[in-house]
């Protein structure tokens, strides 16, 4: 039976390896909290190697909110879980095509996207009843 590894995968460490392997001289590496040696990206050389770029406040449409920020780390945190399939709860389990998935909706999104990458076709995120009708 092939173990399955519970972490989720590191966004942005994956950032970091896809734009070193398209622009390695823009490599560094930083000694987090612990003392363990990352890779990661020298932003002056990334500046320079792209220009001013569109800095400070420009012109745009934008969906943003208080708390945005804190969202999109959270959107990036590891997290350790699995899903496990509950076959009396699911129709026609061997022959479906289609995942019925109940639990915390940014979990299973972390979860679905290094075991379904490139194969989903749609997601439906039924938001939480409030408890008001």
């Amino acid at each position: 039976m092939e173990k399955i590894n519970p972490m989720t995968a590191n966004i942005t460490q994956e950032n970091i390896e896809k734009l070193i392997e398209l622009f390695p001289y823009i490599a560094t590496e930083t000694v987090d909290a612990d003392g363990n040696v990352h890779s990661d990206i020298d932003l002056d050389a990334l500046r320079e190697l792209i220009g001013t770029g569109a800095e400070g406040q420009r012109e745009r449409y934008q969906f943003t909110w208080p708390g945005k920020r804190a969202a999109k780390e959270e959107a990036r945190r590891i997290i350790d879980k699995t899903m496990r399939p509950e076959r009396e709860r699911s129709d026609n389990w061997y022959d479906s095509q289609n995942l019925y998935i109940e639990g915390d909706n940014l979990d299973a999104l972390k979860i679905l996207r290094s075991t379904y990458a490139g194969r989903i076709r749609l997601i439906y995120i039924d938001p939480p009843c409030t408890g008001s009708a």
